[in-house]
């Protein structure tokens, strides 16, 4: 399975339920980066993806883009196949 980076912060309702997806799909560890505690990490989300809000959340190499983004992917069938690529 892909490796799953999300961009976060601690009050994040959208965040919450990407999270909820990505574990029924078999995610077990996702690799939560805080940008309310880190200002560098904020700097490098907003250069990296070109967006302010969070989630903003990469499956290996693929930045999916925020919680919408994601559901959108689900519900095209491409989710499972991206988290279970090689």
């Amino acid at each position: 399975m892909q490796a799953v980076k999300m961009y976060t912060t601690a009050v994040c309702p959208y965040c919450v339920r990407a999270k909820q997806l990505l574990k029924s799909k078999g995610v077990e560890h996702i690799e939560e980066i805080r940008i309310d505690t880190n200002p560098q990490a904020r700097d490098h989300m907003m250069s990296s993806t070109g967006r302010r809000t969070v989630p903003q959340i990469f499956i290996g190499a693929t930045h999916v883009g925020g919680c919408d983004d994601l559901m959108a992917l689900d519900s095209r069938g491409e989710l499972l196949p991206l988290l279970n690529a090689a």
